[in-house]
């Protein structure tokens, strides 16, 4: 018997057993590059197009801005009104850091921010606020995060832009940023105002 017949069979019994090896490091590979690979803030949304969801919230408890109770989420505030709908929570770090940025946006006039609180306490909520400002004008509790499934939200914090329709025109995953609010999310407001006239 040859050498070569007497070493065919243990080559192709490791190739077999390197081969399913091989094939799950290449799955295993192409799933972590789809998943750690791209701009989390391009996550799609099923939810673009679509009315946004006619959930009502209730207030946060105690909150006032201006002297005035600051009310809860009822769905008809979409309506005429360009709006900035922002998913937040104090117990969020990314929250912290895009507050300033928000605030400071609220100082715009010509469309409405809408803040939905996840699952938070209202003390905390009120203090998260107190601290960084209010730039909501409508405040909607989602104390037990079914609301925010109905939103699409991944996690906090998410914002959403809902034309005057009522109709949501684009979702940012992830904090607003100091990079993303000039060149992604007020190129996307202008886009709305513009459209909705």
């Amino acid at each position: 018997m040859s050498e070569q017949a007497t070493n065919s069979p243990p080559q192709a019994r490791r190739l077999l057993v390197v081969l399913p090896l091989v094939v799950f490091l290449a799955l295993a590979g192409l799933f972590l590059l789809r998943l750690y690979g791209g701009d989390p803030s391009k996550i799609p949304s099923a939810l673009i197009g679509r009315p946004a969801p006619q959930t009502a919230l209730p207030a946060l408890d105690g909150l006032v801005k201006d002297g005035a109770p600051v009310p809860g989420l009822d769905p008809a505030a979409f309506k005429g009104k360009v709006s900035i709908v922002n998913v937040w929570a104090s117990w969020c770090v990314p929250c912290h850091d895009e507050a300033p940025l928000l605030t400071e946006l609220g100082k715009d006039q010509r469309f409405q921010i809408i803040g939905i609180n996840y699952k938070d306490s209202p003390d905390n909520a009120r203090r998260f606020l107190g601290r960084y400002g209010n730039p909501f004008g409508i405040v909607g509790v989602d104390g037990n995060g079914r609301a925010s499934i109905e939103w699409g939200v991944y996690g906090v914090p998410e914002t959403f832009l809902v034309g005057r329709d009522g109709t949501i025109v684009y979702k940012l995953v992830g904090p607003v940023t100091p990079d993303n609010v000039n060149t992604v999310l007020k190129v996307e407001i202008e886009k709305a105002l513009r459209a909705d006239k």
